[in-house]
Formats: C-alpha cells, sequence, structure tokens
C-alpha cells in the first residue's frame, strides 16, 4: 500500500477546514515538520518557474476541491478566473521574477465545482544558484470574509456618497433661492454684489443677500450669514431669507423685522443661529433715507470720497439665540457720491500668513477704491483672496449701494 508522504498519485483524504488549525496545534505540538506543512492554517504550493504545480498541501487541496493527482497536471494560472490568469502573467509573475516576492495579492480561484474562492496570496521565488531551475512557493489564504467586508464597506461608502451627493445637490438648489443671479435695478442708485463661496464651490455655506422693493418706491437691503455649512444650513438660510421678505412688507421699520425674525428662528426646530444686518431705503429730494439694524452682523460701512470710510454705530444681538432681544435702528441720509457697504464675516475674519484680514486693513482697503459700488466690491474680494492665498476657507458676500454723484 503506497505511503501518504511517498505517493504524489493518491488522492489524501480532504481534512474539514474548520479542523486545519486543530491540526495544526497538534502537528505543531509534536513538532513533526510534514504535518505542520501538511496542516497548516493555510494553503501551500511549490511550482517551476514555468508555473507548473510540483507540490501542494493538504490545506489547499481542501480549498480547491482538487486531489493532488489532478493539480500536478496543470499550471497554477489554470487554477484562476480569465481576469485574474491575465494579471497573473502580466503582473505577478513579472514581479516574482524582479523583486524575488510579491505580497498580498488578491486573485479569485476556482474549485473543482465551479464555485470561486477569493484567496490572498505571498509568493516567492527561490533561487538555488547551483545550476537547479527557480522555484516558486506560493501561500494562499481563504479571504472570503475579508471579501465580504470589502464589499459591504465599498457598498457602505457607495452609499454615504451618493447620500453626500444628494444632500449637495439639495443644498445647491436652495441656495439658487436665496442667492440672486442678478441684482434688481433701481432708479436713482447704483448696487453692486459679489458672492464667492469658500474652497471650490462645492459645499453650501449660509452667507445670503437680498435686495428687493416693499411699496412706494421703498426697498430692502439684507445680508446675512446663517451659522454652518450643508444642507441644514441652506434649509435656514431659506427661511431666513423668506421670512424677512414676508416681514418687510409688513413691518415699516428693520428693528421690528429683526425683533419677529428672532422669533421666528426660536420657534424653528434648529439649534442654528444667524447673523443679519438689514436697511430699508427710501428715496428723499436730496438722496435717499436709510434706516439700518443689525443682528450680531459687521456692521454697514460709508464710503465717501471725501472722507475716510466709517462703520456705523449699529450693533445688536445674534438672531436666533436669545429669547428678550432687543435691536435698534439708526438712520441716515445717503446722499450723492456716498455708498453703503455690507459684507459677511468672510471678509474681516480671512486668514492669511499675517494673521486675521481684520477691520483696519478692511477700511484701509476702502478707503483706496472709492465709492463706486462695482469697484467697491471687486477690489474688496480680490484683495481679501489674495490676502488668503488665493483659496478662501469661508464664504465671502459682499453688497454695495450708492447713490451716483452729482454731474
Amino acid at each position: 500500500m503506497p505511503s501518504r508522504r511517498s505517493s504524489g498519485c493518491v488522492r489524501r483524504p480532504e481534512l474539514p477546514r474548520e479542523k486545519a488549525e486543530d491540526a495544526f496545534q497538534e502537528a505543531l505540538q509534536a513538532d513533526d515538520p510534514v504535518e505542520l506543512y501538511e496542516r497548516a492554517p493555510c494553503g501551500y504550493l511549490s511550482t517551476g518557474a514555468d508555473g507548473r504545480i510540483v507540490k501542494a498541501n493538504q490545506t489547499f487541496l481542501t480549498l480547491s476541491g482538487y486531489g493532488l493527482a489532478e493539480l500536478l497536471s496543470r499550471s497554477f494560472s489554470d487554477l484562476l478566473t480569465p481576469g485574474c490568469r491575465i494579471f497573473e502573467q502580466t503582473h505577478l509573475m513579472p514581479m516574482l521574477r524582479m523583486h524575488g516576492e510579491a505580497r498580498e495579492i488578491a486573485l479569485d480561484l476556482v474549485r473543482t465545482n465551479g464555485d470561486i474562492l477569493p484567496v490572498l496570496i505571498n509568493a516567492m521565488m527561490d533561487i538555488a544558484g547551483d545550476g537547479r531551475p527557480p522555484v516558486v512557493r506560493i501561500a494562499v489564504f481563504d479571504a472570503t470574509e475579508r471579501r465580504r467586508y470589502e464589499r459591504q464597506l465599498m457598498a457602505a461608502k457607495e452609499r454615504a456618497e451618493a447620500s453626500e451627493r444628494h444632500a449637495r445637490t439639495l443644498a445647491r438648489t436652495l441656495q439658487q433661492t436665496f442667492i440672486p443671479p442678478s441684482l434688481p435695478r433701481i432708479p436713482g442708485l447704483h448696487t453692486a454684489n459679489v458672492y464667492r463661496p469658500a474652497g471650490d464651490g462645492t459645499e453650501v455655506g449660509g452667507d445670503f443677500y437680498d435686495v428687493f422693493p416693499i411699496g412706494n418706491d421703498a426697498w430692502t437691503v439684507v445680508v446675512g450669514d446663517v451659522c454652518g455649512k450643508g444642507a441644514e444650513a441652506a434649509v435656514v438660510t431659506a427661511l431666513v431669507r423668506h421670512t424677512v421678505r414676508a416681514l418687510s412688507v409688513i413691518h415699516d421699520r428693520p428693528a421690528e423685522v429683526m425683533t419677529r425674525l428672532n422669533e421666528v428662528l426660536l420657534r424653528f426646530e434648529t439649534d442654528r443661529f444667524c447673523t443679519v444686518v438689514l436697511a430699508m431705503l427710501r428715496p428723499e429730494s436730496n438722496g435717499w433715507r436709510v434706516t439700518v439694524c443689525a443682528g450680531g452682523h459687521p456692521p454697514p460701512i460709508l464710503i465717501d470720497s471725501d472722507s475716510l470710510p466709517e462703520p456705523l454705530d449699529v450693533r445688536g444681538p445674534l438672531v436666533g439665540i436669545f429669547a428678550q432681544a432687543t435691536y435698534t435702528d439708526q438712520e441716515l441720509l445717503l446722499g450723492p457720491g456716498q455708498t453703503l457697504l455690507m459684507h459677511t464675516d468672510g471678509i474681516t475674519e480671512a486668514r492669511g500668513p499675517d494673521g486675521y484680514y481684520g477691520d483696519v486693513r478692511l477700511l484701509r482697503v476702502l478707503s483706496g477704491l472709492g465709492p463706486e459700488p462695482q469697484r467697491l466690491v471687486d477690489g474688496l474680494v480680490a484683495d481679501a483672496v489674495e490676502f488668503q492665498g488665493t483659496s478662501t476657507r469661508d464664504d465671502i458676500a459682499v453688497l454695495a449701494v450708492g447713490v451716483p454723484g452729482e454731474t
């Protein structure tokens, strides 16, 4: 009767996979090198340089379903799926010839019953140096659970990416409702605006602005910033913008609008708050009467060619935080050659190599630009972007309304 060790043509009995570990431990305790090889927790193969199998352990026979006699007539690539066979011939073997080893290569093994078995292999080319042909030694690990886990991770990643794309699409759609594509033409006023999103513009922020009529040649101008980014911030921003529009028709004082807006946000189920500066403009014989109110927002700046830029003394609490918030109005006459500029904190809180952009730099830059609205907003935003190194870290919204100078 042929010996199990000496015969390469006798089909060895398959060892159930779950018992391979126990058999390996028994062989380890007995210090039997043959048993350690045959019952190892991974499959072992030896092939010639041409890929022909010359030896395989019992664990590999169990994994593949083949008998040893069947394997000795095949090459390793014959056991792989067509795609993995191409990879083995064009990548794995050249890698072994160049570097002598390859690690953690994912392949698909075709078992005798046609099932596909995901495996990971480590391989080494052993060159004796005494004229004997090289031998390739391959360790084969069952990667079924790993591949299943990878598929689950990939599916979860795809779902997350799809959800993120949907949220961004929703946010961008909402943003289109609170960033007007162009400002309305107002007889007797020049208007200009710039909106620049943070970074590459893929993440929607909470900056917004609006200009709209409120009857009797009067207009409302508003600039605001809802804290945070993404879809939730966009939802709150849309709420704030449309609420301001509705309240401005009912109330003729910005402070009243701000007070009611604060009440609306407090009732809305969100932890988002916002900053807002709101101005109502009404024409007069020598200019425009402007009534301004601010809630936690940088104050508007009055620019005049005959004097230095001057921030208005108008401040108030954040909107949507305090139940008993009090807001006050300030009035001024915007005369010929004067411009009122409003901006979000994406300007003053911009960070560059020298720290924050800040109010001092803001006023210095504005003093050199003059009161013409378009020149103001373009020059200010260009300087703020350059200060940050061309990549903005926060959204920027700037809006200017000016009375043309006398001719």
